[in-house]
């Protein structure tokens, strides 16, 4: 299964994806006890010290390697997100300021936790992230097509790219910008994507869509690890970049059944 393939089978299909996904049972008992307790937390140490609520809520805002900074989240939380001294504000990490957002104890007190951004949200959140991570185990640029369509319309200018890692992999690869131009002042890489990108085409899903399937198709291209790959990923994306659309003649279902067969049989 391609780049490009797979990312199609589950971008067609994704609510189904999402079901399956939020069905597992790690997943299922994850998000039982975070729609159970999280209500009843009314403060932001309480949040960060109960592990499988914090955890839980970390990892649906992609922060599920930051869950050691317990202090500094703490701090985030308490500070909210209004002024612009807060360090949810200050950090300039468009990750823990949505998180900040979504638990923001400073503006709304005791019933932060009881709100939607807090609640469904979050294990809506959860349930995507965790598909993303999932996908990533088996191909990482189908985990960055997923990232990459779900956050695309927070791009704003050439800084909001270069401050998520993600963003600015794909739209690195999509464009064929090495990766060594990270080592160069930030403010030359946002006028270098200032030059090549129209960031309010973000905003248009259409946009999103053909921009993600460039990067699954370029991302093909440059991974393929031997002629025998290069050759099938070449069959699947040429339409593509050819203006076709032969490509949706696969059937979801087929796609989703090959997905999930294991090495081994059974």
């Amino acid at each position: 299964m391609s780049t490009f393939s797979t990312y199609l089978s589950i971008a067609n299909n994704l609510s189904r994806y999402q079901a399956m996904t939020a069905a597992d049972p790690t997943v299922a008992q994850a998000t039982k006890y975070f729609q159970a307790n999280i209500g009843k937390v009314t403060t932001p140490a309480q949040l960060v010290n109960n592990p499988r609520l914090f955890n839980y809520a970390m990892t649906a805002f992609g922060l599920g390697d930051m869950t050691y900074a317990k202090s500094l989240m703490q701090k985030v939380l308490q500070q909210g997100t209004s002024s612009s001294k807060a360090l949810a504000n200050t950090l300039h990490n468009p990750k823990i300021l949505a998180f900040a957002q979504a638990f923001d104890f400073a503006a709304n007190g005791t019933s932060t936790t009881k709100t939607t951004a807090a609640t469904s949200d979050v294990v809506s959140k959860y349930v995507m992230q965790t598909l993303e991570t999932n996908q990533g185990a088996q191909n990482p640029g189908v985990q960055l097509a997923l990232y990459f369509q779900q956050n695309a319309s927070k791009i704003t200018d050439g800084y909001s790219i270069l401050a998520d890692s993600k963003l600015l992999t794909v739209v690195q690869t999509t464009l064929g910008i090495s990766s060594y131009t990270s080592m160069q002042n930030i403010d030359i890489q946002a006028k270098q994507l200032d030059r090549l990108l129209t960031y309010s085409n973000f905003q248009k899903s259409s946009y999103v869509r053909n921009f993600v399937e460039r990067f699954s198709a370029q991302y093909d291209l440059n991974n393929a690890s031997s002629s025998t790959s290069s050759s099938a990923t070449s069959n699947i994306v040429s339409p593509l970049l050819a203006g076709t659309d032969s490509t949706t003649s696969f059937s979801a279902d087929l796609l989703m059944s090959i997905q999930n067969l294991r090495l081994g049989g059974s």
